[in-house]
């Protein structure tokens, strides 16, 4: 009788320092988040490299006439649609992933022609990625796969970053090709 009266009072005695030990760790959680958001560490360091590229790569979207978005350098490689079509699907692709829930993308917009629609395509599919960036520092950490390989959510949002970096840069060369000024160089 004596062991369980001690260890029911043990146990009284330890719910107080459990509750505050459970909230010091979501106020440390949220110190943390901030600090990461302040000082561009873990998401935050992310969201500035993906907003440029995405606003590039609508901009560049915009930019180039309709007459020039079947152009193709070579039989190699894609034409300008098909690019903007592509980094259209591959946002999809990436932020679901990242977000944890089925891509609510059923199109291929690479087989997508018409530049209104491409445009509308690629505006869209980063709307729906901004949601991705805008997660919150604890789940960006929560582990994933993606392409047979895992990591964080946030190795998923970097993966998208460079993605993007890598087709504005093929962007740029179709646009200069074309006689036009990038939106990066255009100051945009």
């Amino acid at each position: 009788m004596r062991r369980m009266i001690s260890g029911s009072l043990f146990a009284l005695l330890l719910a107080p320092a459990a509750a505050v030990a459970q909230e010091h760790h979501e106020e440390h959680q949220e110190h943390m988040e901030a600090m990461h958001h302040e000082h561009g560490v873990g998401i935050a360091s992310s969201v500035p490299h993906y907003e440029r590229f995405r606003d590039w790569i609508v901009a560049s979207a915009e930019l180039m006439p309709e007459e020039h978005y079947g152009y193709q350098p070579s039989a190699e490689v894609r034409t300008f649609g098909q690019l903007i079509g592509h980094l259209a699907n591959a946002q999809y692709l990436f932020c679901s992933n990242a977000m944890g829930e089925e891509s609510p993308n059923s199109m291929n917009f690479e087989n997508e022609s018409s530049r209104d629609a491409l445009i509308a395509a690629v505006r869209t599919a980063m709307e729906y990625c901004d949601r991705a960036y805008a997660m919150s520092e604890s789940k960006a950490m929560e582990e994933t796969t993606f392409f047979g390989q895992e990591g964080s959510r946030l190795w998923v949002l970097n993966f998208n970053a460079v993605h993007n970096a890598e087709h504005y840069g093929n962007l740029v060369t179709y646009m200069r090709i074309k006689g036009l000024v990038p939106p990066s160089s255009a100051g945009n």
